[in-house]
């Protein structure tokens, strides 16, 4: 196959992903048919698809779309979902994930996916791409469908890092609020802080300073901020980011996806229940389609890792094809939108002005 390790900056249009094929629960077969699948729609999209030669070869001489627009670097290991992330570290340079992200690293692809070990992903990815300057915990943001006209809104984070002082607060902000700008195209965002309750006086100390800290760089993050949220807003639409710690934001996540795979089972026993509703299911069958696909998870699969040097997305471990494809969309337009290079500046400005801020105190304190 011929290689497209300059193929970023020849040629119009052209974008690499770089993909790990052997982090899924479901084998490298499901990942090569999900970029198959984003191949076929999107004739821009190339890819670097990391793991065994042999096996990967044979899977992809079967995908007619692959042809000439996926580069195999051969990679023996594998991370399994079992795995210690300091193990991987100490012990993962042959595998498929540590070859995916080196790709990013190198240049010679825009976006990492992985289905894979989201501890061990993360970890690599700090060590191998490094945290943006000024950024103290990256996140993970992910896409909550919403009342809001554009159908989702941003959450972070959802589990890089289970704690969160004010300063990271105001990071996620400023990261969601760029994501939300790329990934949904919304030049000025609403930005909300996940408490217990929307009145000034409840929560946390950190949520707090967070609260007074956020509020402070609406103009220089170019987002509007109003202010506590509670859970009920997470689905909602009165803001289009939810800021929080990664623990709370975990947890939000997993009631939401259990609570949705609940709902969908009672609606098929509902509807299963006699002759009458039977029918009726067959009268609502198109809305029921249109209601499924809407609340799909497989559809808006993906958590992007902000504050890298460098754009990864983690797909869910059990994403079947379309899981798949949808990760590498949302990757595509990332790095289409030039959203790395977005987000690396505005983290760079928020953090130039909290270092001006801080000298400005330190010299009162000094010359009261």
């Amino acid at each position: 196959m011929a290689s497209m390790k300059d193929h970023n900056s020849a040629g119009s249009g052209r974008i690499v992903i770089s993909v790990d094929a052997m982090g899924g629960d479901r084998g490298p077969a499901t990942v090569v048919a999900g970029i198959a699948h984003s191949a076929q729609r999107n004739p821009d999209i190339h890819f670097l698809l990391h793991g065994p030669r042999d096996e990967l070869e044979r899977l992809v001489a079967r995908r007619k779309a692959l042809s000439e627009r996926c580069e195999i670097c051969d990679a023996s290991g594998v991370v399994q979902m079992t795995d210690k992330p300091s193990q991987v570290m100490r012990h993962g340079k042959d595998t498929s994930m540590w070859s995916a992200l080196e790709s990013v690293r190198a240049g010679e692809a825009k976006v990492a996916v992985s289905c894979g070990n989201t501890g061990a992903l993360m970890a690599l990815s700090m060590v191998r791409l490094r945290k943006l300057p000024g950024v103290n915990r990256p996140a993970i943001a992910i896409l909550w469908p919403s009342r809001n006209p554009q159908g989702f809104n941003v959450m972070l984070d959802v589990g890089a890092d289970i704690r969160a002082d004010a300063q990271d607060l105001l990071q996620y902000a400023l990261m969601g609020a760029s994501y939300a700008r790329n990934a949904l195209d919304m030049p000025r965002p609403r930005v909300g802080l996940l408490n217990v309750g929307t009145e000034e006086h409840k929560g946390r100390t950190e949520l707090h300073e967070a609260h007074a800290l956020i509020a402070a760089h609406t103009e220089d993050g170019k987002f509007d901020f109003v202010g506590f949220v509670e859970g009920g807003d997470i689905p909602g639409a009165r803001c289009d980011v939810i800021v929080t710690d990664g623990f709370t934001g975990n947890v939000a996540l997993k009631t939401g996806e259990g609570t949705a795979s609940l709902i969908g089972d009672l609606l098929r026993q509902a509807f299963a229940f006699s002759p009458l509703s039977r029918l009726a299911s067959l009268l609502a069958y198109t809305s029921l389609r249109r209601l499924k696909k809407r609340i799909d998870p497989r559809r808006v699969n993906g958590g992007v890792f902000l504050g890298l040097n460098g754009t990864v997305v983690k797909s869910h471990g059990s994403a079947d094809a379309t899981g798949v494809s949808a990760a590498v969309k949302l990757a595509f337009e990332l790095a289409k939108s030039g959203f790395g290079d977005r987000l690396a500046a505005r983290v760079a400005s928020a953090a130039q002005q909290a270092q001006d801020a801080t000298g400005v105190e330190r010299k009162k304190e000094e010359n009261p």
